[in-house]
This record gives C-alpha cells, sequence and structure tokens, in this order.
C-alpha cells in the first residue's frame, strides 16, 4: 500500500506554475509568437512586428538596403483561394526565405513598394512588402524594366549595394 501525503503549500505552488505556463502560452499568442525567422549572413530576420512605416523601413535596411521613405505604392488586395501559375511562382520564392503565402489565402493583406536608391542596376529598382497584421508574409526586390529581375530579400548580393 502507497500513501502519499500533500501540503497546502505544494498545491500552491503547482497552481501558481499551471498558472505561469498558462499566461506565457497567452503572451506569445498575442505578440505574434508565430512570426517567422530567417537566417542571413547569420543573423536572424523576425518578419515580425511590422505596422509603422519606420518599421517598414527599419525591416528593409537589415538587409542593407537604403528606401525613399514614402512608400511608392499602398494598397490593400485580398489573396485569392486558388493560386494560378504567376502566384505559385511568386509563392516559390518566398519559400526559397522561409515564407509561404498559401497560409493566408482569402485574407486581405496590404502591398508596400519602396524605391531602393543604393542597389546598383540600370532601372528602377523596388522592395515589395506584403503585410498581414503586422507580419511581412512576402518581400522581394525586384525591378519592373525590360532587363528586370525578382529576388527574395535574403538572396541580395551585397556586390550591388552601393555604398
Amino acid at each position: 500500500m502507497f500513501i502519499y501525503s500533500v501540503r497546502a503549500s505544494t498545491l500552491r505552488f503547482v497552481a501558481v506554475l499551471i498558472l505561469c505556463v498558462v499566461g506565457l502560452g497567452i503572451l506569445l499568442g498575442m505578440t505574434g509568437a508565430d512570426a517567422t525567422f530567417a537566417s542571413v549572413d547569420g543573423r536572424e530576420i523576425n518578419y515580425g512586428g511590422i505596422r509603422e512605416n519606420d518599421e517598414r523601413i527599419a525591416f528593409i535596411e537589415q538587409f542593407g538596403l537604403k528606401v525613399n521613405p514614402e512608400a511608392k505604392t499602398e494598397e490593400t488586395l485580398s489573396l485569392p483561394e486558388n493560386f494560378d501559375r504567376v502566384i505559385n511562382g511568386y509563392n516559390e520564392i518566398q519559400k526559397r526565405q522561409g515564407l509561404d503565402l498559401s497560409k493566408y489565402k482569402n485574407k486581405r493583406v496590404t502591398h508596400f513598394a519602396y524605391e531602393v536608391t543604393n542597389y546598383s542596376f540600370d532601372g528602377v529598382v523596388y522592395v515589395n512588402l506584403y503585410v498581414y497584421r503586422g507580419k511581412v508574409i512576402a518581400c522581394d526586390i525586384s525591378s519592373l524594366s525590360k532587363d528586370g529581375f525578382i529576388l527574395p530579400l535574403t538572396e541580395i548580393d551585397a556586390k550591388n549595394l552601393k555604398a
């Protein structure tokens, strides 16, 4: 036969411990702990907590880019339920940097485009950010010129950055 006694102080300790764990879970859920991270040159990039213009600019500058502080484009759009070939191709670019647009089907997102001022290329270069509830869910650097390109921000070649 096994007899075990529990003191009231032990019960209080367990109750406080459970409350702390539940509170931590709630806190992490509210602060965007689902933010995606990626590693660039050995440093972590946090895609969450991007709500204001200065936060978007700071996010872009993590990649060594300088942009005009005013967004050239700010528009709200809905991602479709079914991705076509073009959106699937763009999503493949996003997956290379740890992002995935398929989680945001039927969601309204905001697109911001900033003109880059320190990238060596013949033509206008933009950084595009797609933000959902303060989290960057897609981002790229691109040019729409004749010899244009599109790359994930995590794959910017430092040789193309002007001093």
